[in-house]
């Protein structure tokens, strides 16, 4: 079975989700992981490097992680789920997509993600878009106009909107991959708890705080056995972007219109890039450039988002169709096992060593030296900065 996920960092939810699909479809289920890189959909850094994310995800239940490539792991859900579903169905031994959910059921989530890809929803979006609205109010009010108001509120939780955009690429593919959904438990997505109070399960969001503030008895409740101790001995400082501030700050001071026009989700019809630009002749902080960006039509995430992908130097003419490699972060043995099943029956070349990518043709290439250049930058919101190159010298990782 298959399963989507950034792992930032893995917690209890996650081993709740992964014991939940081997309840469904049989406890003997391999496990594949695709997960996000060293940057995330938030548009920030992970918590921890991708290696170790896959280490931790190897102790707690996955047999073998993939990467999904930061062109994708840092994009709109649409985009994000488009990229990982392509990647589950070349690399050939994937027959379940489990991911979590709010509502806990894939047929009103179906019947979305079919709504979604009608003439008619095109038609009813524009004409929301045209008002004014922005994207995701727009997407869910022209939804409750052809479906009701039930189904549209499906869309207003972020594991909904994200299993919605799963089942539109499964369709899009064609693919014979069977969706599975198990109901999401515990704190929504993004909650913060008050200190002392007691849950089984624990928002990333919250985790990340205690990891950033090294409270490492309060987030070790919420991680699987041996989590806090590999995390500590990696660890570098909590991973921030504030250590490329400055960076930033000068990259959108000197764009220009046609400079962020080329990026992906630019707005480019919209108007949005001329914002950008006053926007970034203005500002002191990348906080003051969001906020005098920011309007009802432009969420802060979809501005975060551009302003990393003009910073990793990702344009549309970076973007693939679809992913043209499986890049193998870690295995264990089951995961060995269904490597070499995948010799056999990939549609797409696994990477297992990154030599491997020199064989690559031009557009996997220029991809992974992307990837290289992402990582190079990953290295740099570190306390301690890493020697560049680490995508060309880090092999996966086997337990």
């Amino acid at each position: 079975m298959g399963i989507v996920a950034e792992y930032n960092p893995f917690h209890t939810g996650h081993a709740y989700q992964i014991n939940q699909t081997r309840r469904m479809v049989g406890w003997e289920s391999a496990v594949v992981a695709v997960m996000s890189g060293n940057w995330v959909q938030q548009a920030d850094c992970a918590v921890a490097d991708k290696w170790t994310r896959a280490r931790l995800a190897l102790m707690s239940g996955v047999d073998l992680v993939l990467e999904l490539p930061t062109v994708w792991a840092t994009a709109s859900a649409e985009a994000f789920a488009r990229g990982a579903v392509a990647i589950l169905e070349g690399c050939g031994v994937v027959d379940v997509l489990s991911f979590g959910s709010e509502c806990g059921q894939v047929p009103p989530l179906a019947q979305a993600a079919e709504c979604l890809d009608s003439p008619a929803y095109r038609w009813e979006l524009a004409r929301c878009l045209a008002d004014g609205c922005s994207f995701a109010a727009a997407r869910q009010e022209a939804v409750g106009i052809l479906l009701g108001k039930e189904t549209a509120e499906l869309l207003s939780t972020p594991n909904n909107n994200l299993g919605v955009e799963y089942l539109r690429a499964l369709r899009g593919m064609e693919s014979r991959i069977r969706p599975v959904t198990v109901q999401r438990a515990g704190d929504p997505h993004g909650t913060l708890r008050q200190e002392g109070a007691r849950s089984r399960f624990l928002s990333a969001t919250q985790i990340r705080g205690y990891l950033k503030e090294e409270r490492w008895g309060l987030a070790r409740p919420y991680l699987p056995p041996g989590t806090t101790e590999v995390l500590k001995e990696s660890w570098n400082g909590f991973p921030s972007l504030s250590h490329l501030e400055r960076a930033m700050l000068a990259k959108v001071r000197t764009m220009e219109g046609e400079d962020w026009a080329a990026l992906p989700d630019s707005g480019a019809s919209e108007g949005l890039p001329r914002r950008l630009v006053g926007a970034g002749r203005q500002a002191c902080s990348m906080e003051e450039f969001f906020a005098l960006a920011k309007t009802k039509r432009y969420s802060h995430a979809r501005l975060r988002r551009l302003a990393l992908r003009a910073l990793l130097g990702i344009g549309r003419e970076n973007i693939p169709y679809s992913p043209p490699y499986v890049r193998v972060l870690g295995f264990n043995s089951r995961g060995q096992n269904l490597l070499r099943e995948m010799r056999e029956r990939a549609s797409l070349p696994v990477l297992t060593k990154p030599a491997h990518a020199h064989r690559l043709d031009p557009v996997g290439r220029q991809l992974f030296e992307l990837e290289a250049r992402c990582t190079d930058l990953y290295d740099l919101c570190l306390e301690t900065i890493q020697t560049p190159g680490r995508e060309w010298t880090t092999g996966p990782i086997r337990l």
